[in-house]
């Protein structure tokens, strides 16, 4: 007897479904994902504008719970991945005087958008939010009760972003200089002339391998413009040019600095020579610390205060305040005084906090050095001011002494230049100093120190 033994295989409703899934891939033999793409938009109409929609913000972000439609032109593109699940529009083809940010959980948007495509986006639902300088529309994301801006849902975003049924725009970049950068541009699409890189820059990538890099620009006029590059893409492992031309990208802003982004290759053209140097780099002699500050009543109303002894102003490019904390043998901070020109004969004050400084003292500090930076000294620690050529011009205490119980230390209590000093020493000279602190020794006065009637910022 011949027995035929059947073997019944049960698949699970997931099992036949991946299968289908799998069959039907199979079938398409095109590259083609333009039939992926969503059906364009012909009926929605837009309904507020780019200043409407950020007045609707009010200093923490909101859900947008109108029924708005607002329109723009895509400038971004993710196609080499220098941007990363974010989507820029503006409000003009060419001559645009707003742009946006738009936080999409999604990998190559650019199948989808395309630079040049008018984009019309469903508002209700959405969140709107401000940080570092930009407006930001998308998801939600929460962290210790706080709501920001995040990724809207991949799920979503055809529900809120759509395509409009006419030809793509070719946008034309506005044109400025570096100087000339507004606030208004911000989110737009911006073209500079006469760039190049930094010479610091020269032989470097594009970016480091997976980190997010910054790169110097530069103009003719020695202006600096940070240019913004992610380390995973395309071209990540180029050597930036050495000539000088053109320079085209997403301007963006980060807290008080301007920002760009470029989207390929093509957007840098830098077919022509290198800028003349100019020399705008200068040293002297005739600045030096003056006030040291560590209040015994307030710590936040700190300061460092400089003065140029000399009747010229003097740029202040270059120039940095070093910090040696305690007993350290290694810059602990450091405060970059690039930007700023000391006057003839003035003073040059620099706070960790300036809404304090400005409470206490009743006017603002040159420069916000930050907290724990130079301006921020407990009174134990060591100051260096050195100029752009690497070269101590100034110094207070002695680099790798613990200034506690020294002749160095003003902890809850002030360091005062004597009035006949007139040039910086680059070796610290105790006999300069009229020092006040908590402890009295070694030849320093045991007489703390009160903010601000025992302070003289801004007066030598």
């Amino acid at each position: 007897m011949n027995v035929r033994i059947y073997t019944y295989c049960k698949f699970s409703s997931k099992f036949r479904l991946l299968l289908f899934v799998l069959i039907c891939f199979a079938c398409v033999r095109s590259n083609d994902f333009d039939n992926l793409k969503p059906s364009c938009e012909s009926n929605l109409v837009a309904n507020i504008s780019y200043g409407e929609l950020r007045d609707y913000y009010q200093g923490e972000t909101v859900q947008i719970q109108e029924d708005w439609v607002i329109e723009g032109y895509i400038n971004s593109s993710d196609k080499e991945n220098n941007f990363f699940s974010v989507l820029y529009f503006q409000n003009s083809p060419d001559n645009p005087t707003d742009g946006f940010q738009l936080e999409i959980d999604m990998r190559d948007s650019h199948l989808f958008f395309e630079v040049g495509n008018k984009i019309l986006i469903r508002l209700k639902g959405l969140y709107l939010g401000f940080s570092r300088g930009q407006y930001k529309l998308g998801g939600v994301f929460s962290s210790f009760g706080n709501n920001s801006v995040g990724r809207l849902p991949y799920n979503s975003i055809f529900e809120h972003v759509f395509v409009a049924c006419e030809s793509s725009s070719v946008l034309e970049p506005t044109l400025s200089t570096i100087p000339d950068l507004e606030d208004i541009m911000v989110g737009t699409l911006v073209r500079l002339e006469n760039i190049e890189f930094s010479s610091e820059e020269l032989n470097r990538t594009f970016a480091e391998k997976e980190e997010e890099t910054e790169r110097i620009l530069v103009d003719c006029d020695d202006n600096e413009l940070y240019m913004l590059n992610s380390g995973y893409s395309s071209f990540q492992a180029s050597v930036v040019p050495e000539g000088s031309g053109s320079i085209t990208g997403v301007l963006t802003k980060d807290g008080t600095e301007f920002k760009l982004i470029i989207r390929n290759l093509e957007d840098v053209e830098f077919d022509q020579e290198r800028c003349a140097d100019i020399v705008d780099e200068f040293t002297s002699n005739s600045i030096f610390f003056s006030e040291l500050a560590d209040p015994d009543n307030n710590a936040g109303a700190r300061f460092v205060e400089i003065y140029n002894a000399s009747p010229e102003p003097l740029s202040l490019k270059g120039w940095q305040v070093l910090r040696y904390t305690n007993e350290s043998q290694k810059v602990s901070s450091s405060t970059d005084l690039s930007g700023y020109i000391v006057n003839g004969e003035s003073t040059f004050i620099l706070s960790p906090n300036p809404d304090v400084f400005e409470q206490v003292y009743g006017f603002l500090p040159d420069v916000d050095a930050g907290t724990n930076s130079p301006a921020d000294s407990n009174g134990d620690d060591n100051l260096v001011l050195v100029d752009p050529f690497g070269k101590v011009i100034d110094i207070f205490g002695v680099i790798g002494e613990d200034g506690s119980g020294t002749d160095h230390e003003f902890e809850d209590g002030r360091a005062q230049r004597s009035q006949d000093v007139t040039e910086g020493s680059s070796v610290y000279q105790f006999s300069q100093w009229e020092i006040y602190n908590d402890t009295g020794e070694a030849g320093t006065l045991n007489l703390p120190q009160t903010a601000p009637d025992d302070f003289t910022p801004g007066i030598r």
